[in-house]
């Protein structure tokens, strides 16, 4: 008798600005590491892009960045693009956006799967991230250390290794981080592939090409709304990123509340 595995539902937070093969590729590599567990069947994926509220220089509007990860997610079948996040007035904590994908969209998935809620084998949701995310639990002020233990204890991470970054270091440095590890899920990619969008973005700015390392789809739509220009780069410059002011204010509830 096969092993019933555990539902798993991937979402990716974050700019995308612009989304690259690489964010892409995330979901593949993650996709597999999880099937190989043995313990978890993926079920869906999920790109949910910041709003922008999120105060971050350069930072595209969220209706293009929306628009071009619809545009290169077009071929996949098992990833979606998610708009609500995108669609807040003011930046969204990342658990309060894993909540709502937890108590909404999981929520739908069980109904559809029909699921027996008593059999242990509720849909789960996991973050996926690059390595360099782990780095940002270490900048003061950007997290709450409630925040973190949640996200972490609660839901967790699948966290891809990029380049020379050492997602391990980061685990064993943080005592929190330790305290949750078999709820972190390392993946090592051995294909190196350290493209970002910083430098999708400075090259187009610059005028050289950036192909096959994006969409076809999404470079003609980068073109067609001159988006990445010397001027655009220039949005939101000298301003404080919002979770910086946001998270010194009174902390949002936790699920257990």
């Amino acid at each position: 008798m096969g092993v019933c595995r555990i539902p798993l539902v991937l979402l990716a937070c974050g700019s995308f600005n612009p989304i690259t093969n690489q964010h892409m590729r995330l979901f593949e590599l993650a996709r597999d590491h999880m099937h190989s567990t043995g313990q978890y069947q993926v079920v869906g994926g999920i790109v949910s892009p910041v709003g922008d509220g999120y105060g971050k220089q350069g930072l595209a509007l969220a209706k293009h960045r929306v628009a071009m990860a619809e545009l290169a997610l077009q071929t996949s079948n098992w990833v979606t693009v998610d708009e609500w996040e995108s669609r807040q007035p003011d930046w969204t904590e990342t658990v309060v956006t894993m909540r709502y994908h937890y108590g909404r969209i999981l929520k739908e998935l069980e109904q559809r799967a029909g699921v027996d809620k008593n059999s242990g084998q509720r849909p789960q949701l996991k973050l996926l991230c690059g390595a360099d995310f782990l780095d940002t639990f270490k900048v003061p002020g950007l997290w709450l250390d409630n925040h973190v233990e949640e996200l972490v204890g609660s839901f967790g991470l699948v966290c891809v290794s990029r380049g020379q970054l050492q997602p391990e270091r980061a685990v064993h440095e943080s005592d929190m981080l330790s305290r949750h590890r078999q709820n972190i899920f390392l993946v090592r990619e051995w294909m190196r592939n350290d493209t970002s969008s910083t430098e999708i973005r400075r090259a187009l700015r610059r005028g050289l090409s950036v192909k096959y390392l994006l969409p076809d789809s999404v470079m003609e739509y980068i073109h067609q709304h001159s988006l990445y220009t010397e001027d655009s780069e220039r949005r939101n410059q000298g301003t404080v990123l919002r979770p910086l002011i946001k998270q010194a204010q009174e902390p949002v509830e936790s699920l257990d509340d």
